[in-house]
């Protein structure tokens, strides 16, 4: 059976290759794949390390999202996005401490490097610029003259904690235990339409400040959403004076690292699990919902990350049989005198919680209410 299911994935595999290659040719023949441009996603790294991500695209003019925009206009941009055309082995240059350094796009146009700077980074700011530039491309009448900047988190030494925090149904309602409702709210909606929960812009607001006054401590946004999406993602959390943070996505495509085992359980545990390597220093508060698996990935990072947890706050979806789940892990975790996962009906609750830890100032438990009722009464 093993062997039938490894022959089976080589020959889609193979049979993907060559329909990708055959529909980059076509494009190439007829002109389409331009003009180009370089999507990088924000990402994280040490004073000693830096990670860089992005992808080369053909551009489809996908605007930023406004208020008046039609549903119609949203479902013809997440059909930009997700018909993307990447382009496979173009190269770039970045350039750290005025050292350049090139990579080359793989079959799906993304491109990742590990850059090592002469010089440990200067932590005036969280974010640090790094500039790209795309030299060559393999499309007819490539034109230079093509830049994007990237901006890599790198977490101060005074930072106090780091928040892991998943998306849909944590902070944006997305209804991700209905397929049909999840549907409905990506695809028809945009950053301006789509939906925060009550009082969430707010506690994480405060949670990046916490005790120390600075506002200093890291975000890191976990999702199984794809990365076609992160634009839209990007914005939502912008609107809505959400603390930035590197997203980490998932990759929908095919590849054999990916197919048929890539599920929403190891996607979220794999990055936690790099985060939390990465940064051995500094602990971390998660945060999720009882809709999908956010508490059983939870359980096992604490589990194999002991001691580097401090609290976890699940959002109940009101679905009684997540809700007893939940409380099975917690009890679980509490006997074994590990860390408090705290199911919460509101936001509210959960920064009451962490006030209560240390983790934030006192008083920011009534903003954080007060604006929760703002946000109530903006529904009506």
């Amino acid at each position: 059976m093993k062997d039938f299911r490894r022959r089976a994935t080589d020959a889609i595999l193979r049979g993907e290759e060559k329909l990708d290659l055959l529909a980059f040719e076509l494009k190439n023949r007829l002109h389409l794949n331009r003009p180009l441009q370089i999507v990088t996603y924000r990402s994280y790294g040490t004073p000693t390390r830096l990670y860089v991500k992005g992808r080369v695209l053909v551009d489809k003019n996908i605007s930023k999202s406004e208020e008046n925009d039609t549903t119609w206009e949203n479902l013809l941009n997440m059909f930009r996005r997700f018909e993307s055309d990447e382009i496979p082995n173009a190269r770039l240059k970045v350039t750290l401490q005025g050292h350049e350094h090139l990579i080359t796009t793989d079959a799906e146009g993304y491109f990742v490097v590990n850059l090592q700077p002469d010089n440990p980074l200067q932590l005036d700011d969280i974010w640090h610029p790094l500039e790209l530039e795309l030299m060559e491309a393999p499309v007819p009448n490539f034109k230079t003259d093509i830049t994007e900047t990237a901006h890599v988190l790198v977490p101060p030494p005074d930072a106090e904690y780091g928040v892991i925090s998943d998306i849909d149904d944590t902070i944006v309602r997305t209804g991700a235990t209905s397929l049909l409702q999840t549907g409905r709210n990506v695809l028809l909606n945009n950053a301006h339409s789509r939906i925060p929960f009550h009082g969430v812009a707010e506690f994480y607001r405060a949670l990046q400040l916490g005790r120390n006054g600075k506002r200093n401590n890291p975000f890191f946004y976990v999702s199984s959403s794809p990365w076609n999406t992160y634009d839209l993602l990007y914005q939502f959390l912008e609107l809505n004076d959400i603390p930035q943070g590197p997203l980490l996505l998932r990759d929908f495509g095919i590849d054999e690292k990916k197919f048929l085992q890539s599920d929403h359980m190891s996607h979220k545990y794999k990055e936690i699990e790099n985060v939390l390597i990465t940064y051995p220093q500094l602990n971390f508060i998660l945060i999720g919902d009882s809709g999908q698996a956010d508490p059983e990935i939870y359980r096992e990072v604490v589990k194999n990350h002991p001691g580097r947890i401090m609290a976890i706050y699940i959002r109940d979806v009101n679905i009684e049989e997540k809700s007893r789940a939940v409380t099975t892990i917690s009890d679980e975790l509490k006997k074994e005198g590990e860390v408090e996962m705290v199911l919460v009906k509101d936001t509210a609750a959960a920064a009451a919680h962490a006030a209560s830890c240390g983790y934030i100032f006192q008083e920011k438990v009534t903003e954080v209410a007060q604006e929760a009722e703002i946000d109530r009464l903006g529904d009506k």
